[in-house]
């Protein structure tokens, strides 16, 4: 055979795979879906991918790179008109080499997950296959972002390659996010619920599970896009650099108590605020840009802190940690969450434990602003001197071991005992006071615990100058395999 009938022969092929298993196409389309090409078009600036082991298109996924808003990004879209995207040692094969070349270039990875889950006709070939996957993408977490979309059925072992992910998106019509098939979940759960019901984009927002629930695949890859241009490349790479908003900008309306996501929105550059998790919990966690650099927002949400609200935190600065994101933490706590069972109690207090190690962990810049209350192991964890490069409170804002009305019991039981007139009048003017005079920011500036008491209407300036001042820190975890983080 001539080098020509060779080339034919090929280009032949690859023309076939290119017009795709019609039935299977058929089917994708009937359910909503597009195909596994077109997304990776839906994601990539045109004409610029490039596909890698074409011809083994039996392997059930697309591999390949290309690059989003010039920058290169390599990707993986299982083909869900091949064998329902089902995983097999072939696309094992294809998935890891693609994760490896990330790897060496310090390339971001997004993978687009449709797929059945294993190839049961290769037994436990097909387990192995995940254990490859898994392990490839474990080496690779904290070496570049990894980003999953949720396209379509992301059953039992398919759905721990999206948790192994930095950031994880469900998108309608089909995406699902599932221990098992929805038929088995409904058995155990003794109710009759569909996909959506047990897996889609909201309820694994709300379980914490994912970070974006979007209503069309077109608006998750939009999402996708805008993330990536707030990420760096790799853990080696500084985040994007955009264009500059006026960083002394001057803040209005805002005081001691007001709400941590508005606050953030107000000293973000206008319209840069995405925000990851929506709905789980009263905590916020954002990326943002600040004088046009990249900033990982945290808020402890008002009230108590429950473990679920540190879990999210300890995760979201880790994973800004990891890329050398500065961290700007808003603290508004009064203290841990009790709760009324001991299971509970306990959760509460290894997740307090989990955040305290994340901070503590962390190398990258922190920065915390007391906007509220700082009491107990919110302000341990969040805003001591070990955990924060600088602190600032606002005024009316309340730093103590203890609520007011918890310290005075312990403090002034002869003030409260001496008092006159309504018990519960005298008590409360008691925490009143306890807190404007002894547990108040400027007491604790006074005492070196804060750095400073400012107007919250220059908060964006101070802000954004201790970013500037604090953009040379070099700092190191002392030489070690790993530390052993409260899990």
């Amino acid at each position: 055979m001539s080098t020509l009938q060779d080339l034919n022969q090929v280009l032949s092929r690859k023309q076939g795979i290119l017009d795709g298993n019609a039935s299977g196409v058929e089917k994708q389309k009937k359910s909503g879906k597009q195909t596994a090409r077109e997304r990776v078009a839906m994601l990539l600036d045109g004409g610029s991918f490039v596909e890698q082991c074409m011809l083994t298109n039996d392997a059930g996924v697309v591999t390949g790179a290309g690059t989003v808003d010039g920058r290169p990004v390599y990707v993986f879209a299982q083909d869900f008109a091949v064998m329902d995207g089902a995983v097999g040692a072939k696309q094992a094969e294809k998935i890891g080499r693609i994760l490896e070349l990330a790897r060496k270039t310090g390339t971001p990875v997004v993978a687009m997950c449709d797929s059945n889950g294993a190839r049961v006709a290769e037994g436990a070939a097909a387990l192995e296959s995940y254990s490859d996957i898994f392990a490839h993408m474990a080496r690779l977490s904290g070496v570049v972002p990894m980003v999953t979309m949720v396209l379509g059925p992301c059953v039992g072992a398919a759905a721990m390659m999206a948790e192994l992910s930095d950031i994880v998106l469900v998108a309608k019509p089909a995406g699902a996010l599932l221990v098992a098939g929805a038929q088995v979940l409904s058995a155990t759960m003794g109710k009759n619920l569909t996909a959506e019901e047990l897996g889609g984009g909201k309820t694994a927002v709300e379980a914490g599970a994912a970070h974006f629930a979007c209503e069309s695949e077109t608006e998750a890859f939009a999402q996708v896009r805008k993330l990536l241009g707030m990420l760096p490349g790799n853990n080696l790479e500084d985040a994007p650099f955009s264009v500059e908003e006026d960083m002394n900008r001057v803040l209005s309306g805002l005081e001691a108590g007001a709400d941590g996501r508005e606050v953030i929105a107000e000293l973000a550059d206008t319209g840069s605020m995405v925000e990851l998790g929506k709905g789980y919990t009263g905590a916020v966690t954002a990326l943002a840009k600040m004088a046009g650099r990249t900033v990982a927002f945290v808020y402890t949400g008002k009230g108590d802190t429950c473990d679920k609200r540190m879990n999210k935190i300890a995760r979201f600065v880790r994973f800004a940690d990891c890329y050398n994101i500065p961290v700007v933490s808003l603290v508004d706590s009064t203290g841990l969450e009790l709760f009324d069972t001991v299971d509970r109690q306990m959760s509460v207090l290894k997740a307090a434990s989990t955040l305290v190690y994340a901070y503590s962990e962390a190398t990258t810049v922190k920065i915390t602003l007391v906007i509220g209350n700082a009491i107990g192991s919110a302000y341990v964890a969040m805003g001591g001197r070990a955990n924060a490069d600088m602190t600032y409170a606002w005024p009316g804002s309340v730093i103590s071991p203890l609520t007011g009305e918890a310290a005075i019991q312990v403090m002034w039981k002869d003030k409260i005992m001496a008092s006159k007139g309504d018990a519960v009048q005298a008590r409360r003017e008691l925490a009143d006071q306890y807190e404007a005079e002894v547990a108040d920011g400027v007491n604790a500036a006074v005492a070196g615990l804060v750095d400073d008491v400012i107007d919250p209407a220059d908060t964006r300036k101070m802000v954004i100058a201790a970013l500037e001042l604090l953009s040379s820190k070099r700092d190191s975890n002392p030489p070690k395999k790993h530390g052993n983080m409260p899990l």
